[in-house]
């Protein structure tokens, strides 16, 4: 008997009891789980990878609390289907769920489209992004939706819902299916919750012809796999591969495999404002002041693409790949922020020393704010020995720079400066 709804579909959770995986928002006594129990929902968006349920959670809140749900995807809708939804949302005093999936695919018009909607309560968004939604929803939008995070699904939550597949193909084709491996399965998977019924589907529909009981293992999953998934899929597990190794080698120094991994992505239809962002980002994440240019050519790569697109935007793409994996390396600033946030987490709020603060007013003046502060540039240099960190941090070296020509010659300034107060 051949499934015509997808076994996914088939699968869906349809309440929060049934509903697997992220316990920090759906495990009892949760904050959120208490949100969705009493109906007093808000607009809000998920950000998580494909497949670990977040369209899901948004039919288990229209569900509880009893609202038309209305769904688009970004993909194929413009600003004409916002404003239809929108207007028929407006005649349902039930304030419905628009669920937008992909809204980071939403251009800023159709994003700007939405806001009055949103603003007034016509409609409860929620939107799913696979993106940083920092980066890609509009701030005035991001400014009225509460962010949730939802993590990649844990080997436990896979396993069970890999049984209760085996189960419900089991009742379909009326045979017995053993899983005498999982392993493969759950690696395919990559935390897809999505990825790893589907791939199921397929081993037992290939296996059926056998009129056997159908066993599974390793061999038998990667063989049918490899025969039948294709081998980049840009929503699912190889796009996160891929765009890794793509990043790994600028990081490591190889053009060559950049490029073929570039060349992946522009072949499968990647989408190149995230490539170009990723580069960005590693221009200042892995490179920063051992050569500052990376992260201008980076950002100038990313301004270029936006206005070309495909298929010359590849060409720019190649140019700033082999240019960033050819490149001086340095983390230094990546390091020097991420230790200085730590120094927050582990100190608080430190007052900021008297002579560094801002006193626009006699008063603040004599209680001694900005007293003995020290204009560097009145000094030999432009240089002056006094005290910018709070009390406790004094002498906390945050930034070391990195082996290299340019951060040599800065650690060189530093040491000179402040002699060996921080180490240089």
């Amino acid at each position: 008997m051949n499934i015509q709804i997808p076994l996914a579909e088939i699968l869906r959770p349809k309440n929060a009891d049934e509903y697997i995986g992220q316990p920090h928002l759906m495990s009892e006594g949760t904050a959120f789980r208490r949100m969705v129990a009493g109906g007093s929902v808000h607009s809000m968006i998920f950000w998580g990878p494909p497949g670990v349920g977040k369209t899901t959670l948004a039919l288990i809140i229209a569900n509880a609390t009893g609202r038309q749900f209305y769904t688009l995807s970004a993909v194929n809708s413009g600003v004409k289907d916002v404003r239809e939804v929108i207007d028929r949302a407006g005649k349902d005093s039930s304030q419905p769920i628009l669920f937008i999936d992909e809204i980071h695919r939403f251009s800023k018009s159709q994003q700007d489209s939405l806001l009055g909607a949103v603003e007034k309560g016509t409609v409860i968004l929620i939107g799913a992004t696979t993106e940083n939604p920092s980066f890609e929803v509009i701030s005035p939008l991001l400014s009225r939706c509460q962010v949730y995070v939802l993590k990649p699904l844990e080997e436990d939550d896979l396993l069970v819902i890999l049984n209760k597949a085996k189960e419900t193909l089991s009742s379909i084709h009326d045979v017995k299916i053993v899983i005498k491996e999982y392993e493969a399965l759950i690696r395919i998977s990559g935390g897809d919750a999505r990825k790893l019924l589907n791939a199921i589907d397929i081993i037992v529909a290939s296996l059926l012809s056998s009129g056997k009981p159908i066993e599974i293992d390793n061999e038998n999953t990667l063989s049918i796999i490899q025969q039948n998934l294709a081998l980049y899929d840009k929503s699912g597990e190889m796009h996160y591969d891929v765009i890794s190794a793509f990043i790994k080698s600028m990081r490591g120094s190889d053009p060559n495999a950049a490029v073929y991994w570039l060349a992946r992505m522009i072949i499968a239809g990647e989408d190149p404002l995230f490539i170009a962002r990723r580069m960005v980002i590693l221009a200042s994440e892995d490179i920063g002041n051992a050569n500052p240019t990376a992260l201008v050519l980076a950002n100038n790569c990313f301004d270029a693409v936006n206005k070309i697109g495909f298929p010359e935007s590849r060409i720019i793409l190649s140019q700033t790949a082999i240019y960033l994996a050819c490149s001086a390396k340095s983390n230094a600033s990546y390091m020097a922020i991420e230790d200085a946030m730590s120094a927050v987490q582990q100190y608080g709020d430190l007052p900021v020393p008297l002579h560094l603060r801002n006193a626009p007013t006699k008063l603040m003046k004599n209680i001694g704010y900005g007293k003995e502060y020290k204009y560097a540039h009145q000094y030999d240099g432009n240089f002056v020995n006094i005290e910018f960190l709070p009390e406790k941090l004094k002498g906390k070296k945050l930034f070391d720079p990195g082996h290299n020509a340019r951060e040599h010659e800065a650690r060189e300034k530093l040491k000179k400066n402040w002699g060996e107060k921080y180490g240089y």
